[in-house]
């Protein structure tokens, strides 16, 4: 009997069966250059297998907008670039080309602080996968084939695998590698499938058909239990589905403290695949919709067109609020067609509301696109990184402005839209009540503002210790923002990961916190913890 104990929960959780070891096929690219007279021969080569994948995930696509996300990236003109480029210029193979690509893109977004960001560069490395498997006639395994219960337990797994899993069989999940805010562990905790990520060494602890125990919330694992061990898992797995179902009764009660107030639970997505996965837990709303992800995954700034259509989708699905965040890049956070001058403080340097009033045309292609959606659902404007009444007032203007042009083209808005603002510095703390009279509603971004009141890059493994959402100088903050807004009448909601934290629900609630925007795996606790106090 072997035991471990992890720290990178992913979705709660427990689960005891053998183990189904995933191995993927070798893809490692042929370590060889080529001639001149080879280059046309690489060059259709690859673009042989990146047609058969987009055929393949065009098929895919129908049944899970993972896949269409997926389809985009094989499609996009940065990767192909990269990849020929190398073939002509470099004399590197098809197969090395590739790799060589798909990493360098995938690292732009594994260098980024916030981690949501980060790890859509295995979403990068999933389409990568099937680009080698096809260039080197390698079949991939196929999770939606099983047909016995078992805990797979793999290097790392992505989207594309998880997405075919059937949950009737795939009772856990252990990943060598991996983080908590991937889109594999955010399909898990859709499923209610137990998953630990970034487990080290345990490819190397188990072998297929090994029986495991694990409980996913406390992070432990059994590799061979013995009998009595096995007795106490299985108990405690009947409790914590004892208690998931009391969970899944509340989904559709309204979220109301005993003392009569009525708190908003939302989710942050990403796209409109994240939107409809969250549909299911009963969310109010959504409190942040990240539209940097329309700008980072194209080849050119998204045309207003482009962004109306896929904000429109998303508030015809989510109607009862859907906050659309505007463009949040700089800092970490790249765009593959616009060159960023090399800061030596990026997180304090031109980023986010800062870029988007110097890029004003770019700008008010995303206000009329976000206006054009308000017609379809209750949509509000939230500007990011706002440290003065000038940029809230700037922004404002541009909003009215546009407003002016769709009038005048006859096009319909909501004229009563809200327009809001990111609290997620210490500037913003301190003008909080000046802030109030201007903007219609605040949105605490708890991971910005933890990391600049307290001088921490929680990024940095030396100091991420103190890195520290409940120290009192945040909690200290948190209360002067609610207490501005509820002064002013304006609702004052959360969407940092402090928002989905289980310990820190009791202490927001007793701060009058009235919106709490989160993960959806986090929205049922959160509605049992707002139903209890």
């Amino acid at each position: 009997m072997k035991q471990l104990q992890v720290e990178k929960t992913a979705s709660r959780g427990i689960a005891v069966a053998p183990v189904y070891y995933y191995q993927e096929p070798d893809l490692t690219p042929e370590d060889r250059g080529i001639s001149e007279e080879q280059v046309s021969g690489e060059l259709e080569k690859f673009e042989n297998a990146r047609k058969c994948v987009m055929e393949e995930l065009g098929q895919l696509a129908k049944t899970s907008e993972i896949f269409a996300a997926h389809q985009e990236i094989a499609g996009d003109f940065m990767l192909q670039d990269s990849v020929c480029t190398r073939i002509r210029t470099q004399g590197k193979n098809a197969q090395l080309a590739l790799t060589e690509s798909i990493e360098e893109i995938a690292n732009l977004f594994a260098g980024m602080d916030d981690e949501y960001m980060r790890e859509r560069a295995a979403d990068v490395r999933d389409v990568g996968k099937r680009l080698a498997a096809r260039l080197k006639g390698k079949k991939l395994p196929d999770l939606g084939s099983l047909q016995e219960e078992c805990i797979v337990v793999a290097r790392d797994l992505y989207s594309s695998d998880t997405v075919k899993m059937n949950a009737h069989f795939v009772r856990g999940i252990i990943t060598q590698e991996g983080g908590v805010t991937s889109h594999v562990s955010i399909l898990a905790k859709m499923m209610n499938i137990p998953i630990l990520v970034g487990v080290q060494g345990i490819l190397e602890q188990v072998r297929d058909g090994s029986l495991v125990c694990m409980d996913a919330e406390e992070g432990s694992i059994v590799i061979d239990p013995e009998d009595e061990v096995q007795k106490q898992y299985l108990e405690k797995k009947a409790a914590y589905e004892r208690e998931r179902e009391l969970l899944l009764a509340l989904r559709g009660k309204p979220a109301v403290t005993k003392a009569g107030k009525r708190i908003s639970l939302c989710a942050n997505v990403g796209n409109v695949e994240d939107v409809r996965q969250a549909l299911p837990v009963g969310i109010d709303g959504v409190g942040l919709f990240r539209s940097e992800f329309l700008y980072m995954e194209r080849d050119h700034f998204p045309t207003e067109e482009e962004q109306f259509q896929v904000y429109k989708e998303a508030a015809e699905l989510i109607p009862s609020e859907l906050t659309i965040r505007t463009l949040d890049i700089g800092g970490d956070k790249e765009l593959p067609y616009f060159s960023f001058e090399k800061e030596e403080n990026p997180f304090l340097g031109w980023r986010a509301i800062r870029i988007s009033l110097e890029l004003r045309e770019q700008f008010k292609e995303q206000l009329r696109a976000i206006l054009r959606a308000s017609a379809f659902g209750h949509v509000r404007i939230m500007f990011p990184m706002i440290i003065s009444l000038w940029e809230l007032g700037e922004g404002r203007a541009l909003v009215e402005e546009c407003k002016k042009e769709l009038r005048e083209e006859g096009i319909a808005f909501d004229e009563n839209i809200e327009v809001g603002m990111m609290i997620e510095t210490p500037a913003s703390v301190l003008q909080a009540h000046a802030f109030a009279r201007e903007a219609d509603f605040f949105s605490i971004g708890t991971n910005d503002l933890t990391q600049y009141l307290l001088a921490v890059d929680r990024g940095n493994k030396k100091v991420a210790n103190r890195y520290d959402f409940m120290h009192p100088a945040v909690l200290q903050a948190i209360r002067q923002v609610i207490e501005a807004g509820h002064t002013a009448g304006i609702k004052v909601g959360m969407c940092g990961e402090m928002a989905g934290d289980t310990g820190a629900v009791p202490t927001l609630l007793e701060m009058g916190l009235d919106e709490f925007s989160m993960s959806a795996g986090a929205v049922d606790y959160v509605r049992s913890l707002v139903l209890n106090n």
